[in-house]
């Protein structure tokens, strides 16, 4: 019986490339197949084409799914590999992200060759960052500092900090790691002081909602303690319609048989901030996090977003 090839569809980052080839690992593993057996599928999306300006000032999110998600719903993959933090909160009407791989650490990294932490910067010094999230933390913690926008992929970003263009940078510790290039960073941020976007760390898989076949391939690698965490954290960000023009911080995990979740809503100068911490059963991630947006929104008033032009 010949094996019907499966189609991993992907952006073409260094990153984007080391989680697809992580996923096609896993699956041979799982269901005794040949790597051969699967095919990584690299599809180009706006989102890696745009470096001279901030993704929140040329749509968000999308961009960096559009086209890989039409690839999917056209049937020319089977399958599509995400970070997940880059993954809108609505999905088009016949995908699903089905199935995660066990999180990575969920921690931000601090890259700078002239320090070993952002307190340890000098005063006015330039920190690059393409995140509203990172640039409102850092102004939160040192409103001294000058944050620029910094586009690019890990590399690329590295290089610039090399070349002098910026005195600090903030990168997601799991893409350094699955890169094998943890050993820059200075230093970590704690996630009680420097909470995480939404998804960070966790590599999701999208695939069809009615491909029986490709449901019950991915079902074998699926981690669902994951799941829980991302159905929260997603709820969550839904709510304040959360997307790269929106500041927005929140971790779920599981503790002690009990979902923990701590959000957070900042202005992107850092000038104001508002947070929640949440527990409760597991079952109800989804809802927990729901609450924990609605309380949010409420703290933070109709207006705390209307600086971001809606």
């Amino acid at each position: 019986m010949q094996t019907k090839t499966v189609r991993i569809g992907t952006r073409g980052s260094p990153l984007a490339l080391a989680q697809a080839h992580e996923t096609r690992d896993r699956l041979a593993k799982a269901h005794g197949r040949a790597i051969e057996d699967f095919e990584i599928v690299v599809i180009k999306v706006t989102g890696d084409q745009i470096l001279d300006r901030a993704l929140s000032e040329a749509g968000g999110k999308g961009l960096f799914t559009k086209e890989i998600e039409q690839a999917l719903l056209d049937g020319d993959i089977d399958l599509a590999v995400h970070s997940s933090k880059d993954m809108p909160t609505v999905l088009p009407d016949g995908l699903g992200l089905t199935a995660y791989l066990e999180r990575e650490d969920v921690r931000d990294a601090f890259i700078s060759l002239k320090a070993r932490s952002l307190m340890e910067l000098p005063e006015g010094a330039v920190v690059g960052t393409a995140s509203l999230r990172r640039q409102a933390m850092v102004k939160r913690a040192r409103p001294d500092l000058k944050v620029i926008t910094y586009r690019g992929n890990v590399q690329t970003r590295l290089k610039k900090l090399e070349a002098g263009e910026a005195d600090a940078t903030l990168l997601a510790y799991a893409g350094l790691r699955r890169l094998g290039l943890e050993h820059v960073a200075a230093g970590l941020f704690a996630i009680e002081d420097f909470l995480p976007a939404v998804g960070q760390g966790a590599i999701g898989i999208e695939t069809r909602l009615d491909d029986r076949a490709t449901l019950d391939l991915v079902a074998a690698i699926h981690h669902a303690p994951t799941k829980v965490a991302l159905d929260c954290e997603r709820a969550f960000l839904k709510v304040l319609d959360g997307s790269c023009r929106t500041p927005i911080a929140g971790h779920a995990r599981i503790e002690g048989g009990e979902l923990v979740f701590d959000g957070m809503i900042l202005k992107p100068d850092g000038s104001e901030h508002h947070s929640a911490h949440f527990k409760g059963a597991v079952a109800d991630a989804a809802a927990i996090g729901i609450a924990a947006g609605e309380m949010l929104r409420g703290r933070g008033g109709a207006d705390f977003f209307a600086h971001l032009g809606g």
